[in-house]
């Protein structure tokens, strides 16, 4: 297991799956790496015969991610993100501004919930040469729609820094995964 932010010992586990084809272990991680938060990371190696046996020691759904807190468990992306801005307030994973924030859950919480064509037209995979077949038209149009979101993000909250809501937010961690989709 690795260990992050020089520490020898976590009181975090991040149980995930290979960051680059598991869009939903790259989440948490990046955020957990972004914020600094440190964590030892726990890797469980998917899509072989033991991967179900090993995933049931450390996960009640058979799935990652899972964060152990010093024995609590916490498994969803989402669950993830939000126990981690609980904790960490001050490392401002949701934006302050009321407005901003019921934006930024909003992008977060479709993003984990849709965008299926794109998820699955273009899965993810950081190792994968240069271009990609192309979309169906509703996978365009949830491109579209992405797109769209992303601006509007941008554009009403974004002006003070290089992310969606200007800092660094769980909305970038949920979509960074599809910015790499979109590449050339």
């Amino acid at each position: 297991m690795a260990v992050h932010a020089g520490r020898k010992m976590a009181e975090f586990t991040l149980y995930i799956g290979n960051k680059c084809f598991s869009s939903w272990s790259l989440r948490p991680w990046l955020a957990m790496r972004h914020l600094e938060i440190p964590f030892e990371e726990g890797f469980v190696r998917l899509r072989t015969p033991e991967t179900f046996a090993n995933l049931a020691k450390v996960s009640p759904t058979g799935q990652v991610p899972v964060l152990n807190h010093n024995g609590k468990i916490v498994w969803e992306t989402l669950a993830i993100l939000e126990y981690l801005a609980d904790l960490f307030p001050e490392k401002k994973l949701w934006p302050a501004d009321i407005d901003a924030r019921a934006l930024a859950r909003s992008a977060a919480s479709e993003m984990h919930s849709g965008f299926r064509e794109v998820r699955y037209g273009w899965p993810m995979n950081l190792r994968r040469p240069k271009g990609h077949k192309p979309l169906d038209a509703e996978g365009e149009a949830q491109r579209a729609r992405i797109e769209a979101l992303w601006r509007e993000c941008r554009e009403k909250y974004g002006r003070g820094g290089p992310f969606l809501f200007g800092h660094f937010t769980a909305a970038d961690a949920m979509y960074a995964p599809v910015v790499t989709r979109f590449a050339p």
